[in-house]
């Protein structure tokens, strides 16, 4: 059974950094379509950074330059690297996969989810 496992949130201050983890089991990351995902309570799941299997990455807009989205293969783990936090960035994170095929921001793509890592920004 495929499982995603989520680490790294937490709690920090406006302009503070955290690196987020997924790791995989009982599936390998590389070639696949890749994407973190956030939820803020009464919102939407909202597409935040994807990652397809030609290491060609996209963010939102609201992170362009803010967040890195990364794959190390050898560790089998997916990584957001988030500096300069905003309050607005707080919301529950989540990792996706899809095997192959093109990156997208829209949830229906992906087949397998992390149970997701909470990420609080302080002002």
């Amino acid at each position: 059974e495929v499982q995603l496992v989520e680490s790294g949130g937490g709690s920090v201050q406006a302009g503070g950094s955290l690196r987020l983890s997924c790791a995989a089991s009982e599936y390998t990351f590389s070639g696949s379509s890749m994407a973190w995902f956030r939820q803020a309570p009464g919102k939407e799941r909202e597409g935040v950074a994807n990652i397809d299997g030609h290491d060609v990455s996209r963010y939102a807009h609201s992170v362009k330059g803010r967040f890195t989205i990364s794959l190390d293969t050898a560790k089998n783990t997916l990584y957001l690297q988030m500096n300069s936090l905003k309050p607005e960035d707080t919301a529950m994170y989540y990792c996706a996969v899809r095997a192959g095929g093109d990156s997208s921001f829209n949830p229906l793509w992906y087949a397998y989810w992390g149970q997701g890592t909470q990420v609080t920004v302080s002002s």
